[in-house]
C-alpha cells in the first residue's frame, strides 16, 4: 500500500521534508521517475588534459534506488557508455561502435556502492525521491547539511548534501567512493557541485553540474554537464528505469 502524505512527513526528519517541499515537491507527489537529457564534457581518464564532448540520456527512479545513464561521445558518437543501477546491481560499460568493449566493470559490492553513491548524489535532479523513496535513510548533520544513506553491509553508502543560501542542494560529497570495482578499490573522496537553478514547471532544478575526485588534497574534475531536457513520469512503480 502506498504511503499517505502524512506517513511520508512522519517518516522523514523535518529538515528533509522541508527541503523536498522547498524544491517544489508536492506532499502527495506520485512521480515514478524522471527522464532527462544532458550535454557536456568528460575526461577519458583523470590524468587526461583534454575533454571530450558527450550527449546522454538518463532515467532516475523516485521510488527505489535505480538509474540508467547512457552516453555517446567521440567522432560520430563512436564511443558509447552505460552507467546504471538496476535491481540492486551496478553496471559500467564502455563500448566502441556499440560492439567492442573498451571497459567493463566487474559486478562487485564496490561497484554497487559507487552506483548507490551516484544515485544519492543526484537527488537534486530527482527531488521527488526525497519524499517517495523509503530506502533512503536521512540524518541532519548541521544547519545547511544533510546526510543520506542507502544499502547495507558491503554495499552501504553514505553521501553528504550541502545546501546553498536558498536552501537548495548545492553540493554532494562521499568520503570514500570506490574508484575501482575490483581490488584495490581505491576509496577516494568524491564530490559534485550543482548550479544554475531554475524553476521547471513546479520543480526547482539545477541545470548545471560538475563532478570531481579529490586526489592528494586537490579536486580533479572529470565530468561537467548541463540539463538539456527534463520531465517526470507518472504511472508505474519506478523500479526499472527506461533504457532510452
Amino acid at each position: 500500500m502506498a504511503e499517505t502524505a502524512d506517513q511520508r512527513r512522519a517518516r522523514l526528519p523535518a529538515a528533509v521534508y522541508d527541503l523536498a517541499i522547498r524544491l517544489g515537491v508536492r506532499p502527495d507527489d506520485d512521480r515514478a521517475r524522471v527522464e532527462l537529457t544532458q550535454v557536456g564534457q568528460m575526461k577519458r581518464s583523470l590524468d587526461a588534459e583534454s575533454w571530450m564532448a558527450f550527449t546522454a540520456t538518463q532515467t532516475i527512479s523516485t521510488r527505489v534506488c535505480a538509474f540508467d545513464w547512457r552516453a555517446k561521445a567521440g567522432p560520430f558518437g563512436m564511443i558509447s557508455a552505460r552507467d546504471a543501477l538496476e535491481n540492486g546491481e551496478g553496471c559500467f560499460d564502455i563500448l566502441a561502435f556499440g560492439l567492442l568493449p573498451i571497459a567493463r566493470a566487474k559486478h562487485t559490492p564496490a561497484l554497487v556502492r559507487g552506483e548507490l553513491m551516484r544515485y544519492l548524489a543526484e537527488l537534486a535532479w530527482a527531488p521527488s525521491a526525497i519524499l517517495l523513496n523509503p530506502a533512503l535513510r536521512w540524518r541532519e548533520e548541521g544547519r545547511d547539511t544533510l546526510a543520506v544513506s542507502a544499502g547495507a553491509g558491503a554495499c552501504a553508502s553514505d553521501v553528504i548534501l550541502s545546501l546553498d543560501g536558498d536552501g537548495r542542494i548545492a553540493g554532494s560529497f562521499a568520503a570514500d567512493r570506490p574508484r575501482s570495482a575490483s581490488s584495490p578499490e581505491l576509496p577516494t573522496p568524491w564530490r559534485g557541485r550543482f548550479s544554475d537553478y531554475r524553476l521547471h514547471g513546479d520543480i526547482w532544478l539545477p541545470f548545471a553540474g560538475e563532478v570531481a575526485w579529490e586526489i592528494d588534497g586537490k579536486d580533479v574534475p572529470y565530468w561537467r554537464g548541463r540539463i538539456d531536457r527534463w520531465r517526470s513520469v507518472i504511472g508505474d512503480d519506478g523500479a526499472r528505469p527506461s533504457s532510452s
